[in-house]
């Protein structure tokens, strides 16, 4: 009887463990599958650094971009400069969430400096972000803004045999470190920086927008 019991009982078990295979198959099939991957960000921004010298000289002024121009209307209602004038503009382009480091060689920022004697300037972000703001629109994120400059001082004037004598540079240092955030696409006043005896100074504006796809 045993015998008879366990040769009817043998074929429900293996169909019992068929069963269970097939309902197994799906969760090992989905076990083995690799979650998908989000796709790269390659948002891209386009930054633009303006150096504006603010100056108590009478000087020619030039006309300044107009996307400066609620810019410099802030800089005539706070600052007591009598004129404004573009000496640089640096456009970059980052990745988001990138960095951004440039140096270059550029004329005199201060006036009355002959223009055969250059500045040098250096400029880096540690990163470039957009974020949303507290009113859900995008802004833009630079962490550890940097400026850097080495602006020529007439100090005195070369002992020469005939007039005129030669003047005599040297090399000031200036610049500023910042962390800063802006509407995306809206240029904002970063800081000032004396250049010199004569009271002239840098103004930086910065601006950031995405890059059109």
């Amino acid at each position: 009887m045993n015998v008879r019991k366990l040769a009817r009982t043998l074929p429900l078990i293996a169909l019992a463990i068929y069963f269970l295979f097939l309902a197994a198959s799906p969760a090992l099939a989905q076990s083995d599958t690799k979650p998908a991957q989000p796709a790269a960000d390659e948002t891209n921004l386009d930054t633009q650094l303006y150096l504006i010298v603010g100056s108590n000289q009478e000087s020619e002024t030039s006309p300044l971009p107009a996307v400066l121009g609620p810019v410099v209307k802030h800089l005539h209602e706070t600052l007591s400069f009598k004129s404004y004038r573009l000496a640089a503009t640096l456009i970059n382009r980052v990745k988001n969430e990138g960095r951004l480091s440039l140096r270059w060689v550029g004329g005199p920022l201060a006036l009355g400096t002959v223009s055969t004697t250059p500045s040098f300037g250096e400029f880096k972000v540690d990163s470039v972000k957009l974020v949303t703001d507290n009113n859900g629109r995008i802004a833009v994120r630079m962490q550890n803004f940097s400026f850097g400059g080495r602006i020529p001082i007439q100090t005195s004037s070369a002992v020469a045999a005939n007039p005129p004598a030669a003047p005599v540079f040297n090399y000031e240092s200036t610049g500023l470190n910042t962390d800063i955030s802006m509407r995306e696409g809206e240029p904002v006043v970063v800081g000032t920086l004396n250049i010199g005896p004569s009271g002239d100074a840098i103004i930086l504006v910065v601006s950031a927008k995405r890059t059109p796809q």
